[in-house]
């Protein structure tokens, strides 16, 4: 279990708390905003109504005891900035900060943000992604190059064994999970036939699985 503090409950703030919260780990949110804290009260560890630039408001929270800070300001560039600069120059362990283009992560970088995300452009790209294929299903971006894809598995290989269809050879693509109502298999041995009904987790280039299943 982590002790996260997350500022800003936006829409990403809101579900970046209730995921963690529903992980169980121990979260602290702050928001300027009284109905926001309010209503974060059913999925947060503790709750607090501020005003993140301040630095002497960061200061009373402990950032650096928390393992994780979250900054999701995502409406106010200037507030996201200088809430991102506090938290480090107050201590934070690790600060994730949400950006809305790429001015915006260049300077959370520099103002010392171990990570920027763009939740906005990436759920666009994995909509891009899923809905432009009958056959995928979900993908998870492992970098620029490669990526996990959740397949429908081909007519030509249903009946086939893991072994017969060789697609590391074949593809350059890897197996790595195999789903079956609702679960998913890992451990995929050589004679493994494949069912019309199960989805696949593939690896690999993204252009080999695009070409393969696209």
């Amino acid at each position: 279990m982590k002790s996260v503090l997350v500022i800003g409950l936006g829409r990403f703030g809101r579900c970046a708390a209730k995921k963690l919260f529903d992980l169980g780990h121990e979260v602290m949110v702050v928001d300027i905003n009284e109905e926001r804290v309010n209503d974060a009260l059913a999925y947060s560890t503790s709750a607090l109504i501020g005003d993140s630039t301040n630095r002497n408001f960061l200061n009373s929270l402990g950032v650096s005891d928390y393992d994780l800070c979250i900054c999701g300001i995502g409406d106010n560039f200037e507030s996201s900035l200088i809430t991102t600069l506090h938290l480090k120059e107050l201590g934070a362990k690790y600060v994730v900060s949400r950006a809305a283009r790429d001015t915006h992560k260049k300077l959370l970088l520099h103002n010392g943000a171990d990570q920027v995300v763009y939740p906005e452009r990436q759920l666009a790209e994995w909509t891009a992604i899923r809905y432009s294929s009958d056959h995928i299903f979900d993908y998870i971006e492992l970098d620029d190059a490669c990526a996990i894809y959740e397949i429908e598995i081909p007519k030509g290989w249903i009946g086939k064994t893991v072994e017969e269809l060789d697609i590391r050879r074949n593809y350059g693509l890897n197996i790595i999970g195999i789903r079956r109502n609702g679960r998913v298999e890992m451990e995929i041995k050589p004679d493994r036939t494949l069912l019309k009904e199960e989805r696949l987790f593939v690896s690999g280039n993204r252009k080999n699985i695009q070409k393969c299943f696209g």
